[in-house]
């Protein structure tokens, strides 16, 4: 195994992150939806300071044109009723001007002191259906104009849809005087991964089994270093964890009880990636499923039938939900974004009973862009790196 020097002693550390559910999808039983759960400020906002308080280091806030609240605008508020905790801000590339996003992300970044993250997002927009080359190439464009809007005097960009010409930067500097907030990034297509290899620097994963995952990563590691580059790799994934395998096996099949087939697909439908590769990726996992819906150990993939995107939970006892992630950082993983049902009780569960037991960093803070911080190789299940 070959790695480069390591510079900080918090390599053994994960980012352990919560969901901001600002997209009207919490519930208590999935697809039932419960007017106490909708979404709103005061509701969204009382789980991130919630997440604070209990010491998770991000917060995901994602972004859906047809549901919930606006991204940006719900960053923006957060931004001064926090103090230590990161945000991961979703932004779909291509809804709003480049030069002016990059205007809008230097000022949060600097009310919020440095702790504002990216998660780039290739999904059509509303009435939008672009082809994946399309939409990969119009985030390429945009991630490279916010370099040159962070890094340089002024932005001269020659792209296929972008073309711009001696713009001052001046007014558009954030607060990271590193190249600016850290770009989170989830895709699973050849373009997809060019883009996150070359420009990008947490690899995001939704759940699949152990190998699907590895191979995932050492596909990555490849296009990065294709560039000169190292990245870390981040998991999104549901939580359900109790103080027995039993109980939590238990809630998992409540959770699901008042679901039917066809109120789960309207609700895979309504998102603007239901048809993409990642998508169907996670239906082929609930496809392989046991007739419980478990396609490993403790991973469940019955979220998926009521959720497009990220559609499966680790079920499990404490030990048991602490020794898959063990599992997971041994393969390289360093940043997780977890998220339940109903989102403010999972996460205090979760805060509560296994959070205590993880060494926890915040990746910028860890090692800024220092490629030589981070292991060079993600290895094999079991094998650590």
């Amino acid at each position: 195994m070959t790695v480069v020097p390591v510079k900080h002693a918090d390599l053994d550390a994960a980012e352990i992150a919560w969901f901001a559910p600002i997209c009207s999808d919490d519930y208590r039983y999935l697809g039932v939806p419960d007017g106490s759960l909708r979404s709103s400020f005061d509701h969204a906002s009382a789980i991130v300071k919630l997440a604070e308080q209990l010491g998770y280091r991000n917060v995901l806030c994602p972004s859906s044109y047809m549901v919930g609240q606006d991204t940006w605008s719900f960053v923006s508020a957060m931004a001064p009723l926090t103090e230590d905790i990161n945000l991961l801000a979703a932004i779909r590339c291509g809804e709003v001007h480049p030069a002016m996003l990059a205007r809008a992300i230097a000022t949060v970044d600097h009310v919020m002191k440095g702790r504002l993250t990216l998660n780039i997002i290739s999904s059509n927009q509303p009435g939008e259906d672009a082809s994946s080359e399309l939409r990969y190439r119009r985030s390429t464009e945009v991630v490279e104009i916010l370099r040159q809007a962070f890094t340089r005097e002024t932005i001269d960009y020659e792209g296929e849809i972008y073309r711009l010409k001696g713009l001052s930067t001046d007014p558009v500097r954030p607060y990271q005087q590193n190249g600016g907030p850290l770009l989170y990034f989830g895709g699973y297509s050849p373009a997809a991964l060019e883009l996150c290899g070359r420009h990008c620097e947490v690899y995001l994963m939704w759940p699949e089994p152990e190998e699907l995952l590895a191979e995932r990563m050492r596909t990555v590691h490849a296009r990065a270093e294709a560039h000169g580059r190292v990245l870390d790799y981040g998991l999104r994934l549901h939580m359900i964890v109790r103080d027995t395998e039993a109980e939590a096996r238990e809630y998992a099949r409540d959770l699901v009880s008042r679901l039917d087939d066809a109120t789960g697909e309207q609700i895979r439908n309504r998102a603007q990636d239901a048809r993409s590769y990642g998508v169907s990726l996670q239906t082929a996992s609930r496809n392989t499923a046991d007739e419980e819906g478990y396609v490993e150990p403790n991973l469940w993939t019955g979220i998926g039938r009521a959720r497009s995107g990220c559609g499966a939970a680790l079920v499990g006892s404490v030990e048991q939900v602490l020794e898959k992630i063990d599992r997971y950082r041994k393969m390289g993983i360093r940043a997780f974004i977890f998220s339940g049902y109903p989102s403010r009780q999972e996460c205090e569960i979760f805060g509560r009973k296994v959070l205590p037991q993880l060494k926890t960093c915040s990746l910028p803070h860890v090692y800024g862009r220092v490629p030589e911080s981070v292991p060079a190789t993600p290895l094999g299940v079991g094998e650590r790196v």
